[in-house]
């Protein structure tokens, strides 16, 4: 990305959704952007593992844990799949571990915290609806905007 959610949003305004949860950065890209493709599930990371194994294309995908902090959705040896697949990030309302190896990555990486606890593999969840990231309601497709100062999200029309 070559302009900061600042400036975007000074140019765009009011056609952007800035979303106000305090996301911490953990890839070794900090600012990152695409369009959004979503997964909701919470304590099971199949299916967040299952998508970011297959071509992203430069998307970023958008994983509504619920917040939860109680186990990590994502850790390294995901992290590295989704970079050899082409995804520019991942957003994870909840948390992930090996923090220190996604840190290595070639990826944008934003989570609430992190956790070594590993999350079930059912595949329990849903791929590619509305998911919630605080006030802001994300759609597959809306464009994806994030940096150090945060995540702006522009709805496709």
């Amino acid at each position: 990305m070559t302009i900061s959610t600042a400036d975007l949003y000074d140019e765009r305004g009011p056609e952007l959704a800035s979303v106000s949860l305090q996301f911490r950065d953990f890839g070794g890209h900090q600012s990152f952007s695409g369009p959004a493709r979503t997964v909701q599930c919470l304590h099971d990371n199949a299916l967040v593992k299952s998508l970011l194994g297959t071509p992203g294309e430069g998307a970023v995908l958008i994983v509504d844990g619920g917040g939860s902090l109680r186990t990590a959705l994502m850790g390294d040896m995901i992290g590295e799949s989704a970079v050899h697949n082409g995804w520019a990030g991942v957003i994870i309302n909840g948390a992930v571990r090996d923090s220190v190896a996604l840190g290595g990555l070639p990826l944008g990486v934003k989570a609430l915290g992190t956790n070594p606890v590993k999350s079930a593999k059912d595949g329990a969840g849903s791929v590619d609806g509305p998911v919630q990231l605080g006030e802001v309601t994300i759609q597959p497709g809306d464009m994806v905007y994030a940096d150090p100062d945060g995540i702006l999200i522009a709805p496709t029309p």
